[in-house]
């Protein structure tokens, strides 16, 4: 492969991760996957949390595509290096930013506290049903995200905390 095909596709690893973690947070963890998911959602002082297993899961299958991909496809293989990119920028912005695994640092301006924000409203619904904001890295404004919260509420579709200002 060329350098701009190899750039092209792992770029397009990255932005297609961010659709793909959309869609199985929303279908999937908070769907048949909830019981995974569930401890994510729910305060706890454990280090790892089942949720931790979607990583392990997914990361076995990025494994397999390195694998796979070394020994019959060079284009998988970059593509299994754009979805092990995403997963990076997932774990310092969900893991680092957002929860506050790795290091303490609360934005105060900017597209971080944006970040911060919309998955902060994400967590403000109680159990899996309804809710916003369900992928990692591109965040809508949070103006919106508490409207649909407050839409969700009015309608019976989701329980939402008090203390998400909806």
């Amino acid at each position: 492969m060329t350098v701009p095909a190899i750039i092209l596709t792992v770029v397009l690893a990255v932005l297609g991760m961010e659709l793909f973690a959309w869609w199985a947070h929303k279908y999937i963890m908070h769907g048949w996957g909830w019981g995974w998911h569930r401890d994510h959602h729910e305060p706890h002082d454990h280090v790892f949390e089942k949720n931790d297993l979607y990583a392990v899961t997914f990361g076995t299958i990025v494994f397999f595509m390195f694998l796979i991909g070394y020994l019959y496809s060079e284009l998988l293989w970059w593509v299994a290096l754009g979805i092990t990119l995403y997963g990076l920028i997932y774990t310092v912005v969900h893991d680092g930013l957002v929860h506050q695994r790795y290091f303490r640092w609360v934005p105060k301006r900017g597209y971080a506290k944006r970040l911060v924000q919309a998955h902060k409203l994400h967590h403000a619904t109680v159990g899996k049903e309804g809710g916003v904001s369900f992928g990692f890295v591109f965040a809508a404004d949070p103006a919106k995200l508490k409207a649909e919260l407050k839409r969700q509420r009015e309608a019976g579709i989701a329980v939402v905390r008090d203390s998400a200002g909806a």
